[in-house]
């Protein structure tokens, strides 16, 4: 019997592992775009995302049709993909161009950025929406010296089902999720992912994946599992904290509305993927009054 190691330094998750297969990705890329390419010679994997993307696991990025493309899987959504991928891209850029003379009367050539995301979550999210960089500028203006956007998917089942008819891996991705989180309501979460597993195989649903690398989705499903777990309870406690130290402001200085203001700032914070800025919002006062003038605009 295959014992299962939960290991906290995964590096891939069970959707990064399957697709960055370059058969199975070159599958996805066409479903999104709508074309029939077969040949994965011309696939450029980049060795370059785990080093420098922050140590974000669940990036595939890859070099295709002059396009540079960043895939993406999460089960909860950051905002601040946006910046991310700003980030990301320029090293990446840094690295394709290190040869060449920017300075020359010729223009340097680069392959055209695009940034999709897969949400896979358990939160509402719509079908299909755009995240944007211009949304975290501090001010406003019509016309934008800089923007990059990411498209984000709802790859459950029952949402987007052109995508996931046009790529059958994607779409047993999506029922091997699903059929995870339905046993997971019966038994404990380790069980469920086995069981899952087992049903998948026997029934046709990534079948030679699941079975090539049996223990190893296991132990990745159990670990994403366990981190969106305490990634959700760090925000439960953030959110009881705002609404703890909202009810102490208000009843301490007499504000009309209780200052449940405080409680509300802190979770639009928290929801806005803001979370570092919760530490100061509760310690500099000064700084609180200015968000309270900002989001009440």
């Amino acid at each position: 019997m295959n014992e299962t190691n939960v290991q906290r330094n995964y590096k891939d998750t069970v959707f990064r592992m399957l697709f960055k297969e370059r058969e199975n990705l070159l599958s996805l890329y066409n479903a999104l775009n709508g074309t029939i390419y077969t040949d994965v010679d011309g696939l450029e994997i980049s060795t370059l995302e785990n080093a420098i993307y922050m140590n974000y696991k669940n990036d595939i990025s890859f070099v295709f049709d002059f396009e540079l493309l960043l895939y993406e899987h999460q089960s909860t959504l950051n905002p601040n993909m946006p910046l991310r991928d700003l980030l990301y891209v320029t090293r990446v850029l840094q690295g394709r161009i290190r040869d060449e003379n920017l300075y020359s009367k010729m223009i340097v050539k680069i392959p055209t950025p695009k940034f999709v995301v897969f949400y896979n979550g358990t939160d509402f999210q719509p079908e299909q929406q755009v995240l944007r960089l211009s949304d975290a500028f501090e001010k406003k203006q019509e016309q934008l010296a800089l923007e990059l956007t990411v498209v984000v998917y709802n790859i459950n089942l029952g949402h987007n089902q052109k995508l996931l008819d046009a790529c059958r891996l994607l779409k047993e991705y999506a029922q091997y999720v699903e059929k995870v989180r339905t046993f997971a309501k019966e038994m404990l979460f380790k069980e469920a992912v086995e069981k899952a597993v087992d049903y998948c195989i026997g029934n046709g649903i990534l079948s030679d994946f699941l079975s090539r690398n049996r223990a190893e989705a296991i132990a990745m499903s159990i670990f994403e599992y366990d981190e969106e777990k305490h990634m959700k309870s760090e925000r439960e406690e953030w959110r009881e904290i705002g609404r703890q130290e909202g009810f102490r402001e208000g009843h301490q200085e007499g504000h009309k509305e209780g200052r449940d203001d405080l409680a509300q700032l802190l979770k639009s914070l928290i929801d806005s993927g803001k979370d570092d800025e919760v530490k100061r919002v509760l310690s500099d006062q000064e700084y609180r009054e200015q968000l309270y003038r900002e989001y009440d605009r």
